[in-house]
């Protein structure tokens, strides 16, 4: 009669064969909590939120009298042939389908007449904790931010375009009254993707 050895495992393949299923399971908790909790960035990359084709967007701002569908045209941070025509979003900043992005969008106090730069900004600075600030991409996508901070900076104070840690924000930026010499910065956080 023959005797079989048993071949014993290795410490290391039986940890391994403990901790891959663990892993996988607390990968999943992960995102199902994402879910539940109403993480935008988790909906979106689950149900097909693609970046758009272009990166031109529209702009509401329910608690502002000009804001409504403004068009948002990418550029650097001194063209002003997006400010005449609506606001501008800076160039070097993310975009709202992008985790972690400060969406830096510029735009005047006065303008001008006649366009959708008129006066497009003015009333900014009634912008309150909690109001509403509407993105809406080329695909039809609509990124919904909460205001959380105002504050006044330095026209070359430029921390205010650096991404905000642990926070998808928008930015908008216009100057100030009456002399127009400082920034008026209102941010909102990203609250869902529709």
């Amino acid at each position: 009669m023959k005797k079989y050895k048993t071949k014993q495992r290795s410490p290391i393949r039986m940890l391994m064969a403990v901790i891959a299923p663990l892993l996988i399971v607390a990968g999943l908790a992960v995102i199902g909590y994402s879910f539940l909790m109403g993480d935008p960035f988790a909906t979106s990359a689950f149900f097909g939120a693609e970046p758009p084709s272009n990166s031109t967007m529209k702009l509401t701002v329910p608690e502002m009298q000009r804001v409504e569908e403004v068009p948002v045209y990418d550029g650097a941070m001194n063209d002003e042939g997006a400010l005449h025509d609506g606001a501008l979003h800076v160039r070097s900043t993310g975009f709202p389908w992008q985790h972690g992005s400060n969406v830096y969008i510029a735009g005047h106090r006065m303008g001008f007449p006649g366009t959708k730069s008129y006066l497009v900004f003015w009333d900014l600075n009634k912008l309150e904790k909690g109001d509403e600030i509407i993105l809406t991409d080329a695909n039809g996508t609509t990124y919904t931010y909460e205001v959380f901070k105002e504050q006044v900076v330095a026209p070359n104070d430029l921390h205010v375009i650096q991404p905000v840690p642990g926070r998808s924000v928008v930015t908008l930026q216009t100057c100030t009254l009456p002399d127009y010499s400082e920034r008026l910065i209102v941010r909102a956080e990203l609250t869902s993707v529709a």
